[in-house]
């Protein structure tokens, strides 16, 4: 067997060891292992994740040969969790995995203590009152979940947690934190030390960018009542200032000043997103606390302390034009202050422990500056109870998206596949699922359809007529290229919570196969 440092090379670029880490320790529970589930499983396995169950009663049949790629022709007739879960064991023997031949419903019915093993659940092709019952049971034992179904030429996705909090975020694009409009002492002494008007032309095309800035906001800022330029005009006056003092046209580490002034005009202090996670309740903590909220409490300490309304100092710099020797001290002015802010917050942080009376070290070092380094890229993603969002929806979210040309026909994806449900427990199949009186299912959905709507207070609204028929035409297959969407997009987001990396989505993710667009809906 490979070592997992070979194995797993290019994802550990993306999470990492400690994400690796955390994969490999989780247990994932799949419900219904048709082609949704078996892509949504296969993606997993190939990833590392630590142990699967499959838990399906059914048998494979002919047409499960046409649409899931982990069963054969010599499965027929076998159990279809023993079935998938060999051909998926066969991807990587380094996964634990299992399989219980019994339809999810009755697990959820008779034995809801059984999900609590679990770090995480993926629910698949689950009709709505199931959904209901087992996310109650999974919020009530803080277990993951992960609703994903594939219908005909559509599809949805849903994640369901009480709360998720994530450290590493790592968004695309975010500003450096190199605090160019307020910078620390050792920094502005740095920058004062440094002669702007050399006249030696080598010297001078070597000022890293980071002084220039500093230093020409300071003149700035001596000019104009102390402060920095605000309006469009003087942000480009301020460039030309820039510009005026180029010795030469070459001059790169200038371009690179006038390219990044606006990291000078960035606000200073904390962002909103921000400020709403510092001064959420759960900073009120108690011994219940997650290690998130007792670090979060000791940054809105910092911030309003040491920090002098800033969060700690990430402690890196951007390549630049520089000699090496301005280079690598700024590097290490920079490195100082971070480490300078880590250990406040450290010490904050095990005095927190202490006076709720936990272990002070309970936390260790490293997830401390882990957290550090990214104070200002926290996020906190809560998700309603699927039963909330059914029976209470956000009427005006809803009319908005059904009225709306870009989003009506995702919203009226969601709205069918809500509607099929009903149309089911009434009528005992999916419409169009039989062959014969596709005219008479089109009608009972319709009928269905409007009833929803009109119990969500949507009265008045309707549904197009092609969309209804599309679903009835559907006839609840599922393609496996449509699963496989589905499946990618529901083992994405599986990584997401585990690893506690990038930022789960929020919401409910719809994809239209018909017009090849997926679509995020804030039904919260």
């Amino acid at each position: 067997m490979a070592e997992p440092k070979t194995k797993y090379d290019r994802q550990l670029r993306i999470w990492g060891e400690q994400g690796q880490a955390a994969l490999e320790k989780a247990s994932i529970c799949l419900l219904n292992c048709g082609p949704t589930g078996s892509e949504t499983l296969k993606n997993l396995v190939l990833g590392g994740v630590g142990s699967i169950t499959i838990v399906d009663g059914s048998k494979v049949e002919f047409g499960d040969l046409g649409n899931n790629f982990m069963v054969d022709d010599s499965s027929l007739g076998q159990s279809k969790a023993k079935c998938v879960c060999s051909f998926l064991q066969e991807l990587n023997d380094a996964v634990k995995a299992k399989f219980i031949e019994e339809y999810p419903e009755a697990l959820i019915d008779t034995n809801p203590s059984f999900f609590s093993q679990f770090t995480l659940v993926v629910a698949t092709q689950m009709v709505e009152e199931s959904m209901v019952k087992l996310d109650r049971i999974c919020r009530q034992e803080n277990v993951m979940l992960i609703f994903a179904r594939s219908y005909g030429l559509t599809g949805l996705v849903r994640i369901s947690v009480k709360e998720h909090t994530v450290i590493e975020s790592k968004p695309d694009h975010f500003l450096d934190d190199l605090r160019l409009n307020n910078p620390w002492p050792e920094l502005r002494g740095f920058a004062e030390a440094i002669d702007l008007n050399v006249q030696d032309p080598v010297a001078h095309k070597h000022i890293p960018y980071v002084v220039i800035l500093v230093k020409m906001a300071d003149e700035w800022k001596s000019s104009h009542g102390g402060t920095l330029p605000s309006t469009r005009e003087e942000k480009r006056e301020f460039k030309e200032l820039l510009k005026s003092r180029m010795t030469a046209i070459d001059e790169e580490n200038y371009q690179e000043a006038i390219d990044a002034s606006f990291k000078v005009f960035a606000p200073q202090g904390i962002s909103s997103d921000l400020q709403q996670i510092i001064n959420d309740s759960c900073t009120e903590v108690g011994t219940g606390s997650s290690d998130f909220w007792v670090m979060v409490a000791a940054l809105k300490e910092f911030i309003a302390n040491e920090g002098g309304g800033e969060v700690p100092l990430e402690g890196s710099i951007p390549d630049m034009t520089s000699s090496t020797e301005h280079y690598v001290n700024l590097q290490k002015i920079y490195q100082a202050k971070s480490e300078a802010d880590y250990l406040v917050i450290e010490e904050r942080v095990r005095n927190i422990l202490k006076k709720i009376g936990r272990d002070s070290y309970s936390i260790p070092k490293a997830t401390i500056k882990s957290f550090c380094k990214n104070a200002r890229k926290l996020k906190v993603c809560r998700y309603r109870p699927i039963e909330d969002e059914y029976n209470n929806p956000s009427l005006a979210e809803l009319q908005k998206y059904l009225t709306d040309e870009d989003y009506s026909i995702a919203m009226g994806f969601y709205i069918l596949l809500r509607a099929v449900d009903r149309y089911a427990a009434n009528f005992i199949h999916f419409p169009g699922q039989f062959d014969g009186g596709l005219d008479e299912d089109i009608s009972r959905l319709k009928t269905t359809a409007v009833s929803l709507l009109n119990d969500l207070g949507c009265t008045g609204l309707t549904l197009t007529e092609d969309l209804i028929n599309e679903m009835c035409r559907f006839g609840a297959a599922e393609l496996h290229a449509v699963a496989a969407v589905i499946g990618g997009i529901a083992s994405q987001e599986v990584i997401k919570l585990i690893t506690k990396q990038f930022v789960p989505m929020s919401g409910t993710f719809v994809f239209n196969a018909i017009d090849h667009k997926s679509q995020l809906l804030a039904l919260y």
